[in-house]
């Protein structure tokens, strides 16, 4: 009874255990044919992408993953048997004796570089920098809450596209049945001009430079006055001498003045005009791309040139400069990146870094990449200039150099504060706006938002008021041009800020903190500034950056209330209270050298031969850790060898303007032949999503996603989305059809083209897998291999290095898909509700341990662990040796060079007591030697003089000294020596 019992129990739970539930929709499916249960399929179920040769070798991984998963039940349960008598003497077999078959088991270990020298790396910090003076502020708090006004504009566009979407004919074969007309969106879509090779040339309507008009005047002050006369206005123009004499003067120089003062505009002018374009250009440098692009422009309208003439800019991927251009704008990453080529700078005689109280990432490296320029070339002249009054700082840093003052602002602002904080700071602005359109005079309105979301909520609302203040009125009020301005704006529409707005209009400019800086937009007598701002942050627990929202410094709302007085006396309402402003805020900026992830930078020093990165001269230095992990993370990349030199990866990945993984993910897909379908994963990375979903037709839109779904892959997803469009010749309303975003999609495609660009420029052609994507996914797990997670559960995912819990995302194409991977890598993390993975791609865990070495090896039966701890050994022992080689062989190299150098100065110094001795002889003319009453005078050094007594330099050096004595000789004063040895001889 007792065997036939167990025997029973054992049936059922062999039925319990055989089935498990499917994470589609909770049914059952079973594996064993006789207790079956027939596994369902949900009604929405994924569909395979258009552009997929087959699945099978996905399917076939699967059904190995099912027949393992078979197997080791069947093992558990024959142990059980044994373990309670009902079988005796039973061997544990299995038919899963293929390597193949069996499954893979991934150790997870950490190898360290030899360079980092013991330093730790991903410390147990897990909360990011933040450039906030008190977290628990009022200030803080609103920033992280954001504004309820923008949720509920959002909810409202959703569910106005939806409906247009539905009802739209345009462009559909009914509406062309019934002839109706498409918009000049779909019509600028569908007539794209495509060339031989499929693609299109983007850069040339992306050109600033091709939609700037000729400046109107707008104001009373601009219509009264010529360039010529409103350039003598300007605060800077009274002290213009004074100012090119302390140029003259000095190699560094400070030059302080507020907004409106006109250094940007007129202190290149002036270097011009002085001759210092003689031999050279000078080249003034701006911390955004509008703000070099503007500046030019009215440079050359001042200096009555075309633009890219005599004057000119260069930003990322433009270049609007000639051969006769002597006065260059440009952004500090062009000059950074120019100094890779030219690392003295030779074609430049002048540099002014403007706006330099900004402290970008780039800006602080050229302080200290400059500092040496100007300590190797004495004909080059350096100019910081810095709107705020704390320019000490930039003094000490380049050896307490001159400050030069230029008065004050051009027209006085008037400040308002609000009486108390505005939960809503978006409402908040939009109200204020009103009341100035409404009630104050005449005078263009500027108002500061932190981001894109919020700037076209803000003119959302903005136009629907203003059409009720037209219905109200009867078409009375007054006409308000409402104009957003940020930095993904396409260049034509960032352009119409510039220019004159129609008779009566008053302009209303919403744009991001890109406003702050010498932007010289004419009219703006309102300034608007709500207080906050987005910056970039490093989250160690995400390790990367994230923009977030904070309360901007005391210096940047300065900087946002001298908008206000360029063109006349102006108001800057400031939508916070007097103490916010003095208790909440800090008083500078956080440098962002110090809040952000630094693996661009340090991959920049190293190609500047900057060995020792702890060393290099910061104004503000980074924390170590994160120059530390910024440098691991260059390793596991491959970028740094194991003594932390760049590699020949490295080198390469220092020409693209990308973050360092896609860099290497480009040249792994060169490596590979995926390089046209990496290209696109890329491109497609650097936009946001163009997936859209609207609320109340959220199951149309999800079922349109799932059609583009490649269920091995969220990247080949992005890839089949931009493969169907282009096989659709970039129709707009395809993409309405299939809820994509179009705009996303023109600005992947955008990038795509630039891309491609530099590749051509680097000689590497294009190279493609076809349909082989399962490459494509290797070349992906070639990059973020450091971000692979292993599954723990239905939906669960837990990272394999630091154990982190990782889940997958309602809008993967991974989620729900049925068998989940046991491995998977992704792009980032969303930290929301949970910590979610964005952008997954499941992996082969071979593919770990083979990209990954130094985190992943897979598990051999056949070797013990005693085993693998001695192969790490050998290994680090392996790299130590290799360290400690290049030790040495520095060591020596150090010593050669000492060597040369002493021999060198050895002959310098024959060459000067002995001019009757030449190279290669062993005799010199002999001098007959004094009396013992002339022992101190020397006959040979001034044989045309009447006074011999020997210079005591010189007796120092005609008798045996240590070469340190004499290298402090001859190198304190070597141009005296040359004259003294050029009168003698």
């Amino acid at each position: 009874m007792v065997v036939y019992g167990v025997t029973w129990c054992y049936m059922v739970l062999h039925s319990v255990i055989r089935c498990r539930t499917d994470s589609d929709g909770g049914r059952w499916e079973c594996d064993d044919v006789s207790h079956s249960l027939a596994p369902i399929k949900a009604s929405g179920s994924i569909r395979s992408s258009p552009s997929r040769s087959s699945g099978t070798q996905m399917t076939h991984a699967q059904t190995k993953k099912r027949s393992q998963r078979a197997a080791d039940n069947n093992q558990w349960e024959e142990r059980q048997l044994m373990r309670s008598g009902a079988v005796r003497d039973k061997e544990m077999q299995t038919e899963f004796d293929d390597e193949e078959e069996r499954k893979v088991i991934l150790l997870v270990h950490e190898t360290k570089p030899p360079f980092l020298d013991g330093r730790s790396v991903f410390g147990k910090q897990a909360d990011p920098i933040m450039p906030v003076k008190d977290p628990t502020s009022d200030m803080a708090i609103i920033s992280r809450k954001g504004s309820k006004l923008v949720r509920e504009i959002h909810e409202k566009q959703s569910i106005s596209k939806s409906r247009q979407r539905f009802w739209e004919l345009a462009g559909s074969k009914l509406g062309d049945i019934l002839g109706v007309e498409k918009s000049t969106e779909q019509i600028d879509a569908d007539t794209a001009v495509v060339g031989e090779d499929g693609e299109v040339d983007f850069k040339e309507d992306a050109k600033f430079a091709q939609h700037l008009k000729k400046g109107e005047a707008v104001s009373d002050f601009a219509k009264s006055n010529s360039l010529a006369q409103q350039r003598q206005y300007l605060p800077i123009f009274s002290v213009r001498d004074e100012l090119l004499q302390v140029v003259r003067e000095n190699q560094v120089v400070v030059v302080v003045g507020e907004t409106g003062s006109g250094k940007t505009t007129q202190l290149t002018q002036y270097l011009h005009e002085e001759g210092y374009t003689n031999n050279g250009i000078v080249g003034c440098t701006q911390p955004r791309r509008v703000a070099a692009m503007s500046v030019a422009k009215r440079v050359s309208e001042e200096m009555e040139t075309e633009l890219g003439d005599l004057v000119g800019y260069a930003i990322r991927f433009e270049d609007v400069t000639g051969p006769k251009t002597v006065i260059k704008y440009m952004t500090d990453g062009v000059l950074l990146r120019e100094t890779l080529k030219d690392a003295d700078l030779d074609k430049y005689r002048v540099v002014v870094m403007d706006e330099a109280h900004e402290r970008s990432l780039n800006t602080d490296v050229l302080f200290g990449i400059l500092k040496k320029v100007v300590a190797r070339r004495r004909d080059f002249k350096l100019i910081v200039t810095s709107a705020t009054l704390d320019a000490q700082k930039f003094s000490n840093f380049f050896g307490s150099v001159p400050i030069f003052r230029i008065p004050g602002r051009t027209f006085p602002v008037q400040i308002l504060y609000s009486k108390s904080p505005c939960e809503d700071y978006v409402e908040a602005a939009v109200k204020q706006a009103m009341t100035i359109h409404i009630t104050r005079p005449p005078g263009d309105i500027l108002i500061f938002m932190t981001g894109q979301d919020e700037i076209e909520a803000t003119c959302y609302a903005l136009s629907e008021r203003m059409q009720h203040l037209v219905s109200t009125t009867s078409g009375k009020a007054r006409n308000l041009l409402i104009l957003p301005m940020y930095s993904q704006l396409p260049a034509d529409l960032q352009a119409k800020i510039f220019e004159k707005p129609e008779d009566g209009a008053r302009k209303c400019i919403v744009a991001t903190n890109i406003a702050e800086t010498s932007l010289t937009v004419d009219g703006i007598y309102y300034v608007i500034d709500t207080g906050y701002g987005k910056m970039k942050v490093y989250n160690p627990r995400m390790g990367m950056d994230a923009l977030q929202v904070f309360p901007v410094s005391r210096a940047a709302a300065d900087q946002r209330a001298g908008r206000a007085g360029r063109t006349g006396p102006g108001t800057c309402y400031r939508l916070y209270t007097e103490n916010a402003y003095l208790d909440e805020m800090l008083a500078q900026p956080v440098p962002e050298i110090q809040r952000t992830n630094l693996g661009n930078v340090v991959l920049l020093l190293k190609s500047l031969n900057v060995e020792n990165l702890l060393d290099f001269d910061f104004m503000d230095p980074p924390p170590q850790d994160n120059i530390v992990n910024s440098m691991y993370q260059l390793w596991v990349l491959g970028a740094l060898s194991n003594t932390g030199s760049l590699t020949n990866v490295g080198w390469k990945m220092v020409e693209f303007p990308l973050d360092p993984p896609l860099a290497k993910m480009l040249l792994i897909g060169e490596r590979f032949k995926c390089l046209n379908e990496v290209v696109t994963i890329i491109s497609m990375l650097s936009v946001p999503s163009v997936f859209f979903r609207p609320k109340d037709r959220a199951k149309e839109s999800d079922d349109a996603r799932e059609k583009f779904f490649v269920s091995e892959s969220d990247h080949l997803t992005l890839l089949n989305v931009y493969q169907q469009w282009k096989a659709n010749e970039y129709r707009g309303d395809w993409c309405n059809d299939h809820y994509l975003q179009l705009k996303a999609l023109q600005k992947a495609r955008e990038v795509r083209s630039q891309l491609l660009d530099i590749l051509k420029t680097l000689k590497i052609g294009l190279s493609s897998c076809g349909p082989n994507w399962d490459i494509v996914r290797k070349a992906i797990c070639s990059t973020y291999f450091h971000n692979a997670a292993r599954m723990k559960g239905v939906g669960e995912y837990v990272n394999c290095r630091n154990g982190m819990p990782c889940h997958l995302h309602p809008s993967s194409a991974l989620y729900g898909s049925g068998d989940m991977p046991d491995y998977v890598v992704y792009h980032e993390l969303i930290l929301t509700t949970k910590e979610y993975m964005q952008c997954v791609t499941c992996v082969d865990p071979r593919w770990l341990a083979e990209l990954g070495p130094m985190f992943f090896s897979v598990k051999d039966s056949d070797t013990s662990m005693l085993e693998q701890t001695k192969k790490r050994k050998d290994e680090k022992s392996v790299m130590e040796e290799e360290i400690e080689r290049l030790i040495k062989e520095e060591a020596e190299a150090e010593m050669r060079k000492k060597a040369e150098e002493r021999e060198k100065m050895k002959k310098r110094q024959q060459t000067i007591c002995m001019p009757g001795w030449k190279q290669g002889s062993s005799t010199y003319p002999q001098h007959k030697r004094p009396d013992n009453r002339l022992a101190g005078w020397s006959s040979s050094l001034s044989p045309h003089t009447h006074s011999n007594k020997m210079h005591p330099t010189s007796r120092a050096l005609q008798q045996e000294t240590t070469p340190l004595r004499i290298n402090l000789c001859i190198y304190k004063e070597p141009s005296r020596y040359k004259q003294n040895a050029r009168v003698s001889f």
